[in-house]
Parts: structure tokens; C-alpha cells; sequence
């Protein structure tokens, strides 16, 4: 099936600076996805049709409502949790918010310990050690974390974890952590697990219940905008039982039944958490994008992302002076996400240059994963602080992220492109980038 037909924005040509003009090749899909056309659609389908959420009475009001509940609806069946009363669908702008939110209203004190790895992206790290005592599990050379560490600081906790927050995939490797299988050891040692599905959820299909109640998830986080929704939209699907019992993070109009002069009576759950007018727009596109995915069958999008991926692998590791990063021989743990550098050439130039060039986008630099980065380049803690606060930025990396709508024939372009750049003789040009002159 040709994917691309799909999706809106992605053949609109766009000049170089030379003057010509290019159908550009989006290999940045692990920071932001183009819209699927049906969810373009649906916007301009609704936007006469709208009007307050579960506040006013009248067509629009009404039928908005109507929509958002249903939204709601396509999210739980997404994550396996139609006809289950087990979980709700809370709301979002973001992924990060989400984890927030989380950290905010499940930790109860600095007491608490959360354990997390070092290949965590910064928004399910930083939220976590401002509100409890963290535990980090290390990675290997290759950069995979082993499930057994987890266990033995369960196991060192007596009791006292309260939290295994984990990233469903890497934004940097695209490794896949066997969540369920971490899922059964917490629950084991009476922890929860939340899951950062913000690089999962596009590109593979995701149960939350597993095969068994020790499995099932507690709680997964998201953005809409790495799953070919606009921005601005993203979702907790989290256990009912623990969000009945805690306290919103946020609070306005919209999350109480009652408020008085000494006393705030809280609404129900899932609208408890989503105090302030909400994104209509996005929830709706949010749910459409998410549901033609299940459409489109999520073992036929493993196949197409997996064979574009390993073309790509397979073909950088024959080309001079690129280095990869992750395990390049086992990949059916990863995604397509290939993490890269090429030699005596500096990151950040290499990027703008494939982008000013063949017009190819990709992502340079630390990709908010800064710990686990500096572990892939083998850089000591003391040097990479040493090079944040010096300014230097002389330490990152490039990344390729595929979306369901690349193809053989972009991979082929950015090969031969990489190709000439990590093998041409120095040309001695300079380049301006948001951290300086830079000279390649």
C-alpha cells in the first residue's frame, strides 16, 4: 500500500538556498508527524460545529460534549480497554504534562522512591526528582537496560517503591522495553508502573491489560503529535482507582462540583483532571488519528517501518566514517530509530547541511535524553557538564526517526547524501547555527 497517500503537507516542495526547489524528506518523525489527511478533515468538518464542553446548552455545546465523550471511547479501544472499567482517558496538552501530572498527584512524599533508567527522555525523569527519591537503573554499552536491575531495587526498596516510571521506546535507539514483563515485577513488589508512550504508540500495537493482571499497565502517557495529530493534544489512559483517590494538580473551573466559602468539593474522574476549557480540536484528532491507525493494522505498520529501518542500518554500516549507536547486528527490539555521527565532522553541521542540501530533515544534538546520550558517546559526566556550561556543544549526535509514510527511495537519497558528506574533503565553510559559527 503506498502510505503516503495518507497523509497531508508531506509532497508540498520547499526551496533551498540555492533556488531550487525539492519535495523534502521528513526523517524527523520521533520529535513531530505530519497529519493524517482524515484528521485534517475532521477538523474542518467540526469547526463550524463549535461550542463550550460539558457547559452550555444548545447544539454546539451539546455536540461537542457529545464528541469528547466518544473520544474517550476510540482512546481506551486503542490500548485493548473497550468494555473494561478498569482505566479512563484524562486529557492533556502533552506527553510532559501528562508526566506532571503524574508525579505530581501519585508521589506522596521525598520518602517515596520512583525508579526510572538513565534512557529516559527528560519528561519522565525531571518531574519525578523534584517530588521523591529517585533510583536509576543504568544501561548497557549497547545502551538496553536489563529488567533483572529493576528487580533487585524492588528487592532493595522494602516496600518503599512507589513508582516504576519506564519509556515504552527509546527516542534515541528505539529500543522497546518489555513493559508488561516490568509491569508484573512492580506490581510484585506493590509499586505502579506508568509507561511514556510517546515513541510507541505510532508504531506498535499497544494492550495495556498484557495476558494477565499482573501485567496490566497502570498508567500510559502520550502526545498526539508523534501519532499524526496536530499539537497541542495528548492523554493519561490511568487506573481508576488511583486517580479517585488523589487530588488534581491542576484546578479551575471545570474540575468541582462545589465551592465554598471553606470548603472545594472535587469532581468525578476523568473531569477532576482537566480543569479549563479543553482542546477540543486535538481530542478529536487526537482519537481519529489513533483509530486509523487500528484501521490500518498495526502488524502491517511494524513490517513497512521495520523494513525501511533495517535497509537503512544495514546500509550506514558500509559507508566510511559513520559511526552508529545502539546494537546495529539484533535490531527487531528497535524501532526506526537510528542514532548517528560521522567522523571529524561536527553533528549539528552535518544535520543543516542535509537539510540545506537534499532538503532531508533530521534531528541534531541530545534529543532531551542528555544522560542517556552522553552514555552511548562514552563521555564522562564531569566533561559533558564541563561542555553545557562552556557553551561548546561539542558532544550529540543525529538522529533518523521514521514515520509509516517514508520509503526505500528517501532512505536511498539520504544514504548517498550521508555518503558524500562523511567522505568529502573538507571544504572549509562555515555555517551559522543557533550556538554559533560553526566550521565544517
Amino acid at each position: 500500500m503506498n502510505y503516503r497517500d495518507l497523509f497531508d503537507g508531506i509532497d508540498e516542495q520547499v526551496q533551498l538556498p540555492d533556488g531550487t526547489y525539492i519535495t523534502p524528506i521528513n526523517f524527523d518523525n520521533g520529535a513531530t508527524t505530519p497529519p493524517l489527511k482524515s484528521v485534517t478533515q475532521i477538523i474542518l468538518d467540526n469547526i463550524k460545529n463549535y461550542g463550550p464542553i460539558d457547559r452550555g446548552v444548545g447544539f454546539k455545546g451539546e455536540y461537542c460534549t457529545t464528541m469528547f465523550s466518544k473520544a474517550r471511547e476510540a482512546l481506551l479501544s486503542f490500548f485493548g480497554l473497550e468494555n473494561c472499567n478498569t482505566h479512563t482517558v484524562v486529557y492533556t496538552k502533552s506527553d510532559t504534562e501528562a508526566l506532571n501530572i503524574l508525579a505530581n498527584i501519585l508521589i506522596e512524599g521525598k520518602e517515596d522512591i520512583i525508579i526510572t533508567t538513565r534512557m529516559e527522555h527528560h519528561a519522565n525523569d525531571i518531574p519525578f526528582r523534584r517530588v521523591g527519591k529517585m533510583v536509576y537503573i543504568d544501561v548497557d554499552e549497547l545502551g538496553r537496560i536489563n529488567i533483572d536491575d529493576i528487580e533487585d531495587e524492588l528487592i532493595k526498596g522494602k516496600g518503599r517503591v512507589k513508582l516504576v516510571t519506564v519509556t515504552g521506546a527509546s527516542n534515541v535507539t528505539g529500543y522497546v522495553i518489555p513493559v508488561h514483563d516490568i509491569a508484573r515485577l512492580a506490581h510484585r513488589y506493590n509499586a505502579l508502573i506508568i509507561v511514556d508512550g510517546a515513541q510507541l504508540i505510532a508504531h506498535k500495537k499497544i494492550d495495556m491489560k498484557g495476558t494477565c493482571e499482573e501485567e496490566c499497565i497502570d498508567f500510559m502517557t502520550f502526545s498526539a503529535h508523534k501519532a499524526y495529530a496536530p499539537f497541542g493534544s495528548g492523554a493519561i489512559i490511568g487506573k481508576k482507582e488511583y486517580l479517585n483517590n488523589t487530588e488534581p494538580f491542576l484546578s479551575g473551573g471545570g474540575c468541582v462540583s462545589g465551592v465554598f466559602d471553606e470548603k472545594t468539593i472535587w469532581t468525578g474522574i476523568p473531569e477532576k483532571f482537566e480543569a479549563g476549557t479543553q482542546n477540543f480540536f486535538g481530542v478529536i484528532a487526537m482519537a481519529k488519528a489513533l483509530s486509523d491507525l487500528q484501521n490500518i493494522g498495526f502488524e502491517n505498520i511494524e513490517k513497512h517501518e521495520a523494513r525501511i529501518k533495517n535497509y537503512m542500518i544495514n546500509n550506514m554500516k558500509k559507508i566510511n566514517n559513520v559511526i552508529l549507536y545502539g546494537d546495529t547486528n539484533y535490531t527487531d527490539d528497535r524501532l526506526g530509530v537510528i542514532a548517528f555521527n560521522a567522523k571529524d565532522r561536527n553533528y549539528e553541521d552535518l544535520a543543516i547541511k542535509m537539510a540545506t542540501e537534499k532538503g532531508i530533515s533530521l534531528r541534531a544534538g541530545k534529543f532531551c535524553a542528555h544522560p542517556y546520550v552522553f552514555r552511548l558517546l562514552g563521555v564522562r559526566d564531569w566533561d559533558a557538564y564541563r561542555d553545557i556550561v562552556s557553551g561548546d556543544y561539542c558532544y550529540g549526535m543525529v538522529r533518523v526517526s521514521l514515520g509509516l509514510y517514508n520509503t526505500i527511495e528517501e532512505a536511498d537519497k539520504f544514504l548517498n547524501q550521508l555518503d558524500f558528506i562523511a567522505n568529502r574533503k573538507n571544504p572549509n565553510r562555515r555555517y551559522r547555527t543557533s550556538h554559533g559559527i560553526i566550521r565544517f
